[in-house]
């Protein structure tokens, strides 16, 4: 049975909202500062999309950084997808592993802003065939920029996706965020972020999060954020992050 259009854009907005939160929790649009040497960063963390053909994403799932070296963080994403179609058949499995490498290259100053660069690889552990994984390796080659403000952090940048696959296309994403910072852990923000066409079947889009952070006990916080369907693209849906994160 052919995937109906909507369907195709279901699980074009999983693989990529499987990407960005696992980018930049809880927003698409990362961010160029690693984890401090020798100190660590835990996500416990679900996400997920619901629209008219039915629901996907992940959950629960883990995401693990660490400052293996000055300015520099190793990156690691463990998920567990599921893909529940309105007119398919549902499945739950491990998703796609991600693995990548965050480094700084230059500090911020009173002039300058910081930026980094932070490559990733999308390795196909996922089962394909139930829309679990997207079945070849993507590599992500982004660059991001911060800059801070007294209370206010705008960050921003974007990169290009090289996704191989029958049906696929590379593809290119480009985001801004803004952030007011209450505390060191509670800070709300709104994300801008554009992406072009990743596949033959589906086009690219625009979109709007609200999300933040909210601190539970020290080095703990609550992660969120929400996509309403805002009217920036005609693609009707809604959308959410949820995690709690850890510092170590």
């Amino acid at each position: 049975m052919k995937l109906k259009f909507s369907s195709c854009l279901l699980l074009t907005t999983l693989l990529l909202i499987s990407k960005s939160i696992f980018a930049g929790p809880p927003f698409r649009t990362d961010d160029p500062i690693p984890v401090p040497y020798l100190h660590g960063e835990l996500y416990i963390f679900s996400t997920g999309v619901f629209d008219a053909s039915g629901k996907s994403g992940v959950g629960p799932a883990i995401e693990f950084n660490y400052g293996i070296f000055p300015n520099t963080q190793f990156h690691l994403v463990l998920p567990l997808a599921y893909s529940a179609p309105k007119d398919g058949t549902s499945h739950l499995g491990y998703g796609d592993t991600e693995v990548g490498v965050k480094y700084r290259l230059v500090a911020q100053t009173n002039e300058l802003p910081a930026i980094g660069i932070f490559p990733l690889v999308e390795v196909p552990t996922g089962n394909a065939s139930q829309n679990l994984g997207n079945g070849k390796a993507q590599i992500y080659l982004p660059i991001w920029l911060q800059k801070d403000f007294d209370n206010w952090t705008i960050y921003g940048g974007g990169g290009y996706w090289i996704n191989p696959g029958t049906g696929n296309k590379n593809w290119e994403f480009t985001g801004i965020l803004i952030q007011y910072n209450f505390t060191d852990s509670f800070f709300l923000g709104t994300e801008l972020f554009h992406q072009t066409s990743s596949s033959l079947s589906s086009p690219g889009f625009t979109g709007l999060h609200f999300g933040g952070g909210i601190p539970v006990i020290k080095n703990y916080q609550i992660l969120f954020s929400l996509d309403l369907g805002n009217g920036i693209t005609t693609y009707k849906h809604f959308a959410y992050y949820l995690g709690l994160y850890h510092t170590f």
